[in-house]
């Protein structure tokens, strides 16, 4: 048995020795030797350490030196070369998880459906993956992996992992992957990947990138293939029809007609994927600086109404309505504060996504009501719960929008004292926020945003005389000529023309 300083590298000295041309399909079963990859010298491309994380090559570094293979892996290899900076950087080794973890004090294993070494910097995570087989072993019962931008397989929850147990691998009756965890070669991990542009593997050991399926021509056109027969690997795990998408609208790349040709017939195995799942999946879609694009890469593939159903119904409605232009307004507010790195919120996210399907369910109730806020509140529970069978928001995050959605009416009539505690409500500002858009399409007072945007920018001194004066109104009016006289009124006035979501 060779050691494991031969072990590393053999391998490269038999790529070099050989030129054979990249292919777009895995090892055929029982095949005798790997397919081996195409060797990308330094000078033939264009990524350079010092756009490297300084902890990737710390880790890189240290299992080279300990006789183990080293590779970035994935996104961040494709981005390196299309010249974004990736934001995080994923290794893959033939290092075991319990090798990695002896290696590195800061590490930990994480994840029971396919385990996975964290080295610790601070706050920064370098994931370490071991290279995986591409044999099938006998079934077993364990989840669907969740899959990250770079095509590895990771642990939601990030438990930590101290049993050796072998997990194995398994797929459910409609080709969908359960569970994969065997570990193999460099030459076998590659088929684990979903795309070619995420394929390509960077060696620490010659700076070379290592090509097994033309992926790295496929980033050069900014082209997006699937690796291998497109209508399996969608099978094996659906959410690759929304990280093509995904893709598409990020990168701005042309998903290839093979691998495009298949998502409208199968769009349907999304509703079999685990809803926390795909949950993470919508927040990639819409919170990392796309997500007007990634609005309408979805709609133009058809899958909005399979990912979130009752808000593709009403777009599929209502197209070009006040409430879809809120969304698409709202997502690109949400596009320009992730470009300029400030925070963003799944609360804010849903309550632009669910504006539309809470309006309709405010309209199924008498006029009179439409400001009530009990009517509000149960008008978002039913839209939260109609999506909930496919996407499952996290209770913190629905009772943000009901927060959101209840605050309305109190912002349309302040009342004296009133005003200044809604001001200082932990969901004010997000509130607030929803009800300038509001205003921008004509749902509720310019008038009224007017007068809380100068509350917010007076002092306390200035603050109190506001809300006097609001209170000294004749009849209880509030700012903006609205009635302010309180829930009687407005049940009995039935003032308003539209509820908060009204189309």
């Amino acid at each position: 048995m060779c050691s494991r300083k031969a072990r590393y590298y053999m391998p490269h000295a038999r790529l070099l020795k050989q030129n054979r041309p990249p292919l777009n399909l895995p090892p055929a079963a029982g095949e005798a030797g790997p397919r081996l990859a195409r060797v990308i010298s330094r000078d033939g491309h264009p990524i350079s350490r010092s756009r490297i994380s300084p902890d990737a090559l710390r880790v890189l570094y240290r299992l080279k030196e300990a006789g183990y293979q080293a590779f970035l892996v994935g996104g961040c290899v494709r981005d390196l070369m299309i010249g974004i900076e990736p934001k995080d950087f994923d290794v893959a080794t033939d290092a075991l998880p319990e090798e990695v973890r002896r290696l590195f004090r800061n590490c930990r294993l994480v994840g029971r459906r396919f385990r996975l070494a964290h080295v610790f910097f601070g706050q920064d995570i370098i994931e370490v993956a071991t290279f995986r087989a591409s044999a099938a072993p006998p079934p077993g019962d364990e989840p669907a992996p969740d899959i990250d931008d770079d095509g590895e397989a990771f642990e939601e929850a990030q438990e930590p992992l101290e049993s050796d147990a072998p997990i194995d691998r398994m797929v459910d009756e409609h080709g969908r992957i359960l569970r994969d965890n065997v570990y193999g070669s460099i030459d076998e991990d590659v088929w684990r990947r979903d795309f070619t542009a995420n394929s390509l593997y960077y060696n620490i050991a010659d700076f070379s990138v290592w090509d097994y399926c033309g992926g790295f021509e496929d980033v050069q056109a900014r082209r997006l293939r699937l690796i291998g027969d497109p209508e399996t690997r969608y099978r094996e795990d659906p959410v690759r029809m929304l990280r093509a998408a995904r893709f598409e609208a990020k990168l701005g790349f042309d998903i290839d007609a093979a691998t495009a040709e298949p998502i409208a017939a199968l769009s349907g195995l999304l509703a079999g994927v685990p809803p926390a799942r795909l949950f993470d999946e919508t927040l990639k879609l819409f919170l990392t600086g796309h997500g007007v694009r990634s609005y309408e890469v979805l709609r133009a593939r058809g899958l909005l109404e399979v990912l979130l159903p009752n808000v593709g119904a009403f777009v599929r409605r209502h197209p070009g309505s006040a409430p879809e232009r809120l969304l698409l307004r709202g997502l690109a507010n949400t596009d320009e504060r992730v470009r300029a790195d400030r925070p963003v919120t799944p609360t804010y996210l849903f309550a632009l996504l669910l504006y539309g399907p809470i309006g309709l369910e405010i309209e199924k109730m008498p006029r009179e009501r439409w400001s009530d806020v009990g009517s509000i509140l149960d008008a978002v529970e039913a839209a939260v719960r109609d999506l909930y069978g496919r996407v499952s928001i996290p209770r913190r995050f629905s009772l943000g929008v009901r927060d959101m959605f209840a605050l309305q009416p109190r912002l349309e009539a302040p009342r004296g004292k009133r005003a200044l505690r809604t001001l200082e409500h932990p969901r004010f500002r997000a509130a607030f926020d929803l009800l300038q858009l509001r205003a921008e399409f004509n749902m509720a007072d310019p008038a009224i945003v007017d007068w809380w945007q100068r509350l917010q920018q007076s002092d306390p001194q200035q603050r109190a005389s506001m809300s006097d004066a609001l209170a000294r109104e004749p009849g209880g009016e509030g700012a903006g000529g609205r009635n302010g006289g309180g829930r009687r009124r407005r049940r009995r006035g039935g003032r308003r023309s539209r509820g908060p979501g009204g189309a």
